[in-house]
């Protein structure tokens, strides 16, 4: 099984763009499964084939244990690691081709706790590929650019697994604004002038290193723009993440 975790920081779009996705590959016929992994969901843009909330209730926990929505939302991503033998078995009889899992809102949660690369890795056999949101409004500033692209560098890291870059909500944007991120992910030296342009002192000197010692990590992927409420880019962000996960045998762009 073909499998893409979609991961971004809180509001970057994660569940809504599963939900897009995953209506792209409905229509081109693909066998496709959506897992959810987010416990504290109260609510989803589209049905879950598998979600980690019939196992593992963040309310329950809070009642339970008395936690607070932190603590509880802690203790359920590191509860998730105990499901992975159930939730591949779910996976596994929905006898999809691919799969679109969908991670927690808070990113850290599965990003960044011990459970993440534990269910990464075991969730299912077969390809997989990181596919790291860039919320356009946030990105827009350079300053920010640059600690979105830390944090995928970061989930490198984590992950070992190659990455598709999706920029986000472009409907909330110009089209030159949207045009000039994707320069910047298109050619490094574009971000640095960028930086150049409209940073000054630490904030400079942070992002112009940071920039330097990221573009030697291989980490710069050119961004596809997308937007979940008008459908555009879709096409093209389902055609990368076939080429990354098959060679791209499945879409046709």
């Amino acid at each position: 099984m073909n499998t893409a975790f979609i991961i971004g920081m809180a509001g970057s779009g994660k569940s809504l763009l599963t939900r897009s996705l995953a209506q792209f590959f409905q229509d081109e016929e693909q066998d496709t499964v959506v897992l959810n992994l987010d416990p504290g969901a109260l609510t989803l843009p589209y049905t879950a084939d598998v979600d980690i909330r019939d196992r593992i209730n963040v309310a329950d926990i809070m009642d339970r244990l008395g936690l607070g929505p932190n603590g509880a939302l802690v203790y359920a991503a590191d509860l998730m690691a105990t499901e992975i033998d159930r939730l591949r078995e779910d996976l596994e009889e929905t006898k999809a081709s691919f799969a679109l899992v969908d991670t927690p809102g808070q990113m850290e949660l599965f990003a960044f706790r011990p459970s993440g690369p534990l269910l990464a890795s075991g969730l299912t056999d077969g390809p997989k590929a990181v596919l790291y949101l860039f919320d356009a409004v946030f990105s827009s500033d350079p300053f920010n650019y640059v600690s979105n692209l830390f944090l995928a560098a970061a989930l490198y890291t984590r992950f070992q697994m190659p990455q598709v870059h999706a920029l986000t909500k472009i409907d909330l944007l110009p089209t030159e604004k949207v045009d000039e991120m994707v320069a910047w992910s298109e050619e490094p030296e574009n971000l640095e002038a960028a930086v150049s342009e409209t940073l000054k002192g630490e904030r400079y000197l942070l992002s112009r290193d940071l920039v330097a010692t990221i573009g030697e990590s291989g980490v710069f992927t050119e961004l596809i723009p997308v937007s979940s409420e008008t459908g555009d880019g879709i096409a093209d962000l389902a055609a990368a993440c076939t080429r990354t996960l098959t060679g791209g045998e499945e879409i046709l762009e």
